[in-house]
């Protein structure tokens, strides 16, 4: 074999070897670390509190538009709040979709259920609406009021307005608050009190919304 030949051979058998050498690496080793998934959890569940019965017949229709909800917890991660003040959001811990949309499931459930008069109703339905309801969420956090390792305390504070359709009087405006402290500093327990806490919250604007109608009539 000539010298020439050689070189040639030398330098083929290199750039086979450079083509291999990521096919090789890439069964033994991965180029992104991997990560745990996160677990999913929803609220909303818990019944709300029962709201005062109405007779049959007396129905009230209600309307609501989307609730307005609070920027930094509006979407799928948990807030939690420092005893500092400083905010943060639980690792690996997702709703299993966007809070608000979490919630005004959560608040059609809670009227569903109810055994007094107040009925959501829908834009274009047959019934007429009596009332209107306004649903700001202004707190939805998990406080750590007693240090970092301690069970935090969830907050849910809703502020609620209810209008008569017929000439858009203001019947009522009202804050509405709700704490529950986690039975211990882990995920589930903590999005148990979330749940308590939407589900103390919500039974007590049902039941608002009961007595508020008969103003409305």
């Amino acid at each position: 074999m000539t010298r020439n030949t050689t070189s040639r051979a030398l330098k083929a058998l290199a750039v086979t070897a450079a083509l291999a050498l990521p096919l090789g690496l890439g069964g033994c080793i991965s180029l992104f670390p991997k990560s745990d998934p996160a677990q999913m959890y929803r609220f909303g569940d818990v019944p709300a509190a029962d709201a005062p019965a109405g007779n049959v017949g007396d129905t009230i229709g209600v309307l609501k538009p989307p609730s307005a909800f609070t920027k930094p917890a509006a979407g799928d991660q948990l807030l939690t709040i420092s005893p500092g003040g400083e905010a943060a959001y639980i690792a690996e811990a997702r709703w299993i979709a966007p809070a608000v949309v979490l919630w005004d499931e959560a608040v059609q459930k809670a009227f569903d259920a109810n055994t007094g008069a107040a009925r959501l109703i829908a834009r274009g339905e047959r019934q007429s609406a009596d009332m209107a309801i306004r649903l700001d969420v202004r707190t939805f956090e998990a406080r750590y009021d007693q240090g970092k390792d301690a069970p935090p305390n969830v907050t849910v504070s809703v502020r609620a307005v209810l209008l008569k359709t017929s000439d858009r009087t203001l019947l009522d405006d009202r804050m509405f608050t709700a704490s529950v402290r986690a039975s211990d500093n882990r995920q589930g327990p903590i999005v148990a009190a979330y749940d308590q806490a939407t589900g103390k919250v919500l039974g007590e604007i049902v039941g608002w919304t009961n007595e508020m109608g008969k103003r409305a009539k």
